[in-house]
């Protein structure tokens, strides 16, 4: 059992599905969720990454070779059986001064973090509907989604947009049986952070801007996902969990 994927949860007979399920996050989230008993699709465009998490992970998981973006993976999606999980984790970020990001880089932030997880969710919770067993919904959010940040106007807009959307899905939902709430994480120490921490001035930018006065780890994170993920957080709907340090309380 590796460290960012240790749970006490028991999720066993639910069906999960996990977007940009091939690194980080939502790889780490993926192992957490089989080892609760539950039926993962693994949703990412690496084959390659996906095809190594299958290994270690066994039959609990299917890979679906996706863009997330595609209207041919929500078409697969609406096609499932069951669906008592979704984890709408893929996302993009490019740091940029404000006055210097390109029409194309915030159409593709737009694309994704928005459009892409709105539309996934609309899926998710058509097939949660037709089920009629209700379901969670969880949006990877930000900590970026509860302020603004130099460098990052974009990214907060969409973060922003993204706890908008889950809380009014979660008004508009929670009379039928599905919950849909946000995890809002700070900086955390993952594959994919590791070269930004090399530069000394940003690592010390967010360590004071951390009361706690530390990085992130996965599995505060997986934490809060399996919490919404569970029946645990029963009565939990249009709300974010903020994985911050303390960020957001300044």
């Amino acid at each position: 059992m590796s460290e960012g994927s240790a749970t006490t949860w028991d999720l066993s007979g639910r069906v999960a599905l996990i977007t940009g399920a091939s690194r980080g996050i939502g790889e780490a989230c993926a192992e957490a969720m089989v080892e609760a008993g539950a039926r993962v699709i693994a949703v990412a465009r690496s084959e390659k990454d996906l095809a190594s998490l299958a290994d270690r992970l066994g039959r609990a998981v299917e890979i679906w070779v996706e863009d997330v973006k595609d209207r041919s993976f929500r078409e697969r999606l609406e096609r499932v059986d069951r669906l008592d999980i979704l984890l709408n984790n893929a996302g993009t970020n490019a740091p940029q001064p404000f006055v210097d990001i390109a029409e194309d880089v915030l159409d593709e932030m737009i694309e994704l973090n928005v459009r892409a997880l709105f539309l996934a969710a609309q899926s998710a919770a058509r097939v949660m509907l037709r089920s009629g067993n209700g379901g969670s919904i969880i949006n990877m959010s930000s900590q970026m989604g509860h302020i603004g940040a130099p460098n990052r106007t974009a990214y907060c807009m969409t973060k922003h947009a993204v706890e908008g959307l889950t809380k009014s899905m979660g008004v508009e939902l929670a009379s039928r049986g599905i919950r849909v709430n946000s995890v809002a994480p700070t900086f955390i120490e993952t594959p994919m952070t590791v070269p930004m921490f090399e530069d000394k001035a940003f690592k010390q930018w967010a360590l004071d801007c951390i009361p706690m006065g530390r990085i992130g780890q996965l599995r505060e994170v997986v934490a809060a996902v399996m919490f919404l993920a569970s029946p645990d957080s029963s009565l939990m709907t249009g709300s974010s969990l903020k994985i911050d340090g303390g960020w957001t309380a300044r």
